[in-house]
């Protein structure tokens, strides 16, 4: 694991980024988080305060706010986003800053395919007369 003096975000260190603002740290992002991140500040900062307050009780941190972007603060923390079934652990890295949280977190499973079921077939429909 790389230690975060050496990660570097749009020509800025990562403990930098994290001691800055919610709204100053938008203005490295691309535009589309930027905006959604400027628009929704509110809502983060409640959220990194939730965190915040879950870590120091010892708990998990659970959300099912999947289209929440992912700012440097958070970078560091396990968080499980609801999946709508389970409660997906994910641990955020340097890499998924202005991403959503729900882009890591997937909503559908693979497809295993069984045998074929009764009447499916030719064959299985004349065996069930």
């Amino acid at each position: 694991i790389m230690k975060s003096k050496d990660i570097i975000f749009r020509g800025k260190k990562l403990e930098d980024l994290k001691a800055m603002d919610v709204r100053e740290s938008a203005k490295y992002m691309k535009s589309r988080s930027r905006r959604t991140i400027l628009r929704n500040f509110n809502v983060i900062e409640k959220f990194l305060k939730r965190c915040e307050k879950k870590i120091a009780r010892g708990k998990k941190i659970r959300t099912q706010n999947r289209d929440l972007v992912i700012v440097p603060r958070l970078v560091g923390l396990k968080i499980g986003v609801y999946t709508g079934k389970i409660f997906e652990d994910i641990i955020m890295l340097p890499e998924m800053i202005g991403h959503r949280l729900g882009e890591f977190a997937m909503t559908r499973g693979k497809v295993h395919h069984g045998e074929a079921g009764i009447g499916s077939t030719k064959s299985s429909k004349a065996a069930k007369k």
